[in-house]
């Protein structure tokens, strides 16, 4: 699917706002349509109830990636994937991104807000939302990640 036919989610709590505020104007700039599903502050809040509304907006196709961002992402990444149909993958450089998306056919890329500059994040999500899923012999996997 091109980018630009994507409708990405955002998710984040207080320790990632500043982060997804980055990342709003990054998709602006780039014409990439997206739902920001909070937080819309930095006052202290629960990263899980973010990292659900995200996950259920693309569990109901109102989105198609999502980008989730917390204070390491570990947290944020955890709600995520206690979704049957998401595969988020928390990931801090530009390997991994790719990875995650080539192998694992991730849906969802969870930030560290408080780890990673703008810049790397920049280029993680860039990489992230261009790269296609190999398939072939990672098909497999991917489909036994869901519980039967």
């Amino acid at each position: 699917m091109n980018q630009q036919l994507q409708k990405i989610g955002l998710a984040s709590d207080h320790a990632g706002y500043e982060m997804k505020e980055f990342i709003r104007d990054l998709l602006d700039k780039k014409n990439i349509p997206y739902i920001d599903y909070g937080t819309y502050s930095t006052e202290s809040t629960n990263y899980a109830i973010y990292g659900h509304h995200l996950a259920e907006a693309i569990e109901q196709n109102e989105v198609q990636k999502g980008i989730a961002v917390c204070s390491t992402g570990n947290g944020i990444n955890m709600t995520l994937n206690k979704h049957q149909k998401i595969r988020a993958a928390l990931c801090w450089c530009e390997e991994i991104a790719q990875l995650a998306r080539a192998h694992n056919d991730a849906n969802v890329l969870s930030l560290p807000g408080r780890f990673i500059s703008f810049d790397l994040a920049e280029k993680i999500i860039n990489i992230f939302l261009n790269t296609p899923f190999e398939g072939g012999r990672h098909q497999c996997r991917v489909e036994a990640i869901v519980l039967k």
